[in-house]
């Protein structure tokens, strides 16, 4: 088990909402402060990381400011991205920028280390390094995700955030090459700076984020009165990295949170059941979930192990039309966003698959339609002509991207009609994936089941999804078991495609069911098919997730 130290909780001396800040785009540190340049208004905050406290230091000519997407601070010298400028200007004086110099493309951001001037430009997909004395370019690093990126240095190491990506990456300063990766626990990282605390010397990441959040809002003037309405989101938060090379992963900030499944019994049909076993799968034990407690709820149950799962029984003696049961279970789990460290040579020359995951993995058992000719077709196309197993399953996955968009479907159709229609939820993702990456040897498994509500910050109150949801596993021989989403990664049409949950998971993932049905109901000792009875016709679920505690990641004892 992972030891904890006490939980952190993100209180407000933890996560910095600077007032007025609507756009925060990146951040760096000057003495006891942090400063963070807000584009949208122009204005330069500095900002008090201990207790929150703020000021904005450009209150004369924040206009100059406006569309600063990154600072970095050199002595008393504030360097700052504003458009396809880079630009300088003294802080001890009237901060009245000049020029630098100008890119083809915009400049996102900037970080400074001794005379060489890193500046990151989507446009170009580099990170541009310049020379402070003769204002010409040394070098151009290639830029680590397809996202814009800010940056900040700590001694050899070069880090970036990727807005897109999700993540923050740990590179070589001198060649650029990536060192390892780590998800962020909100979307659309903006800006990142480390930050040693002057009064005990503890050094931390500190990441900044902008994008707009749905919200209720009460308007008298309409009727009815509430609606959704999208607010600004800019705040700054610590970003705790635990890098375990060993174990080829990263794990960051962690959450305590109790999950609840529970069916409600309500027949849309006349039925009489009798010996009913009702099973429904438990959270799993992974390198980033820990089940801490289980309990049940509303009667009792029985587990059961089922392929390396356990699943929750419950046994009811008779279930008629009338009858009316209220049961689950209530587990208290940790959550972590994990991200695998493996490279493509990672995947060159691997051992052979074991003959029992070939036979149980590589199969079509689950109405993949891996015996059409469309499906034949696309397991030949999806991969190419590559032959490293990391690389194959990745041109799978953006072959899956490059033919669906997504859809909420009222039931989930084989792969050979999805690929045909070209829209397709979660599920039907997966089969398309599942099926091209069995045909191609890949031993591949259903995972789901639930996406706790991106809402970190609400903590204590119920959260609950409006979906269900599933993502896969392949498998690494020599290794094992490897997470890749279905679907979520596939928001440019076309792509270029995130990479974030290729071999990685965020913290609001609830692992269960990895390769066994999430729930089934058996009717003496027979197990009742939807064509028989449908769960859907017997019972209506309710899912709750409640955000108890912020944790963070301590190394995994040996």
């Amino acid at each position: 088990m992972l030891h904890l130290t006490s939980p952190v909780s993100t209180s407000s001396s933890q996560t910095i909402r600077p007032f007025a800040a609507a756009s925060l785009y990146g951040i760096a540190q000057r003495g006891r402060h942090l400063l963070a340049i807000d584009a949208r208004t122009g204005y330069l905050f500095e900002i008090d990381p201990i207790d929150g406290s703020m000021r904005v230091l450009n209150t004369h000519n924040a206009t100059d400011f406006l569309d600063t997407t990154g600072i970095a601070i050199a002595g008393n010298t504030l360097w700052f991205t504003q458009h396809e400028s880079v630009c300088f200007c003294s802080l001890e004086g009237d901060l009245k920028p000049q020029l630098f110099t100008t890119l083809p493309y915009a400049a996102d951001g900037i970080t400074v280390w001794e005379t060489a001037i890193y500046v990151s430009c989507n446009g170009t997909d580099s990170i541009h390094v310049f020379s402070s004395n003769t204002r010409k370019e040394i070098t151009r690093l290639l830029a680590p995700g397809i996202g814009r990126e800010h940056l900040t240095i700590r001694g050899e190491e070069l880090w970036v955030s990727d807005r897109t990506e999700q993540t923050v990456f740990c590179l070589d300063r001198a060649t650029g090459e990536i060192d390892f990766s780590v998800l962020t626990p909100f979307p659309c990282p903006t800006g990142l700076a480390f930050f040693t605390d002057p009064n005990t010397g503890r050094e931390q990441l500190y990441v900044a984020y902008t994008f707009e959040e749905p919200f209720i809002r009460d308007n008298p003037n309409a009727t009815p009165n509430h609606e959704i309405q999208y607010r600004d989101a800019a705040f700054i938060h610590p970003l705790y990295v635990c890098y375990e090379p060993e174990r080829r992963y990263t794990r960051s900030n962690g959450f305590l949170v109790e999950m609840s499944y529970v069916e409600e019994i309500a027949p849309l049909d006349a039925i009489d059941l009798t010996d009913l076993e009702w099973r429904i799968a438990l959270p799993a034990e992974t390198h980033r979930q820990k089940l801490h407690s289980v309990e049940p709820i509303g009667i009792p149950f029985a587990e059961e192990i089922i392929d390396g799962q356990r699943v929750a029984v419950f046994n009811i003696e008779r279930l008629t039309t009338n009858d009316r049961f209220v049961f689950g279970w209530k587990a208290l789990l940790e959550v972590w966003s994990i991200k695998y460290q493996f490279e493509p040579r990672d995947g060159d020359r691997v051992p052979e698959l074991d003959p029992e995951l070939r036979n149980r993995y590589t199969l079509d058992d689950d109405e993949l339609a891996m015996d059409t000719d469309i499906i034949r077709r696309a397991a030949v196309d999806a991969p190419g002509d590559e032959t490293n197993l990391l690389r194959r399953m990745y041109n799978i996955r953006n072959f899956v991207y490059d033919k669906l968009a997504y859809g909420i479907k009222p039931q989930i159709d084989p792969p050979d009609v999805v690929i045909r229609r070209g829209v397709a939820s979660c599920g039907e993702y997966l089969g398309l994936l599942l099926a091209i990456a069995r045909l191609n040897g890949i031993a591949s498994r259903t995972v789901g089941r639930y996406k706790c509500p991106q809402q970190p910050h609400a903590r204590n109150v119920p959260l609950e999804p409006d979906f269900n949801h599933v993502w896969m596993e392949f498998y690494l021989p020599g290794w094992g078991w490897l997470p890749m989403e279905s679907n979520p990664d596939d928001i440019n049409e076309g792509g270029p495609y995130p990479t974030r949950f290729f071999m990685g998971l965020a913290w609001y993932h609830a692992e269960m069911a990895k390769g066994i049905p999430f729930e089934t109901i058996c009717s003496r000792g027979e197990r009742l098919t939807k064509e028989v009875v449908a769960i859907g016709e017997l019972a209506i679920n309710h899912v709750r997730f409640v955000v108890l505690d912020e944790l963070i990641p301590n190394p995994e004892p040996k």
